[in-house]
């Protein structure tokens, strides 16, 4: 019925029809119209409702495209290998899956929905559909395990040094893997490693941007903590290019990586920080830990210093802020 309705308001369009001519139409009735018409806004489609005049269809969502995505590419390996799909659990999953099958090293995953994305510490990742950008890689890098920590801060830098590029918006990392505009989380990074005798096998790197998620696209829960790229912009903003300045930036930070190890990262992570030089309190397995951030030492690891003048160490948790921090 969804797909009926919507050929009505196409073949209608930048005019209101009125709920008691599509019900007439369609024989269902004035409820059945509300109740299509939301379940089409939920997938991305934008409507305006006047009373005595009915609806009007004023936009639909845009699909990501893998020929347009690829010819917009400039990277070598990343992003080579594109499955896109409408609506999945997990991206995660489906690169994981793709990865046990033979998928190469930089195979990406991208969905216009998730039902079930995954965050850090099996929180849920709000992913309505074409709205965002909701995907995953496949990675092999040839590090010891205890490095792996090190991919999420430098994938960090990358989508944080790519949106600086696309759009001009004040965004920074907050440790060790959200992406902040204004004190708001507007990018979220979940990596999933899989080890054999203590050595690294693969890396899925789950990322998830919100793009051009408008305030009602968000359940009143996360309406006053996250943000997206276009509520600060002001624009909608294309996700293909974004997508594949993201990739670009990304395999040129995992070669530098590669090549000098973790130091030239380290510095990129602490030049787009909003964590350094504040006072925050880390909820970690072990209690919670406060100081002043210093910076991170060469594991990643977050350096604090306490009103006791002792340097801490935090290897993971949650940050809270517990002061106010430069503004970007």
């Amino acid at each position: 019925m969804n797909e009926r309705l919507l050929a009505w308001f196409q073949a209608h369009p930048n005019e209101f029809v009125s709920g008691e001519e599509i019900s007439r139409e369609l024989n269902i009735s004035r409820t059945a119209v509300w109740k299509h018409i939301n379940r089409l806004r939920a997938k991305g489609f934008e409507f305006e409702a006047v009373p005595k005049l009915g609806y009007r269809l004023l936009q639909q969502p845009t699909r990501l495209d893998e020929i347009s995505l690829l010819t917009q590419l400039k990277t070598q390996t990343l992003g080579r290998q594109i499955r896109i799909v409408g609506r999945t659990e997990s991206t995660q999953n489906e690169a994981l899956k793709w990865a046990e099958n033979g998928a190469r090293e930089g195979a990406l995953v991208i969905a216009e929905e998730q039902t079930g994305g995954r965050g850090r510490r099996g929180r849920i990742w709000h992913s309505p559909p074409g709205k965002g950008i909701w995907m995953s890689m496949v990675l092999t890098p040839r590090i010891p395990l205890h490095f792996t920590p090190h991919l999420t801060l430098l994938t960090a830098v990358a989508i944080c040094r790519a949106i600086k590029r696309i759009v001009p918006v004040p965004v920074g990392i907050k440790w060790p893997n959200d992406l902040l505009i204004h004190e708001r989380k507007v990018c979220g990074i979940l990596l999933e490693s899989q080890a054999e005798d203590e050595r690294l096998v693969r890396v899925i790197a789950g990322i998830g941007i919100s793009v051009n998620l408008d305030e009602q696209d968000y359940p009143d829960s996360l309406r006053h903590i996250a943000t997206s790229l276009k509520r600060e912009y002001g624009q909608e903003i294309d996700r293909a290019t974004l997508l594949a300045e993201i990739c670009l930036e990304l395999e040129q930070l995992y070669k530098l990586y590669e090549e000098q190890g973790f130091g030239p990262i380290r510095t990129l992570w602490e030049a787009q920080s909003v964590t350094i030089g504040r006072e925050v309190s880390v909820a970690t397995p072990y209690g919670d830990v406060t100081g002043t951030a210093q910076g991170l030492d060469e594991s990643g690891a977050l350096v604090l210093l306490g009103q006791d003048g002792q340097y801490r160490k935090v290897f993971s948790g949650d940050v809270h802020f517990t002061s106010e921090g430069t503004t970007f």
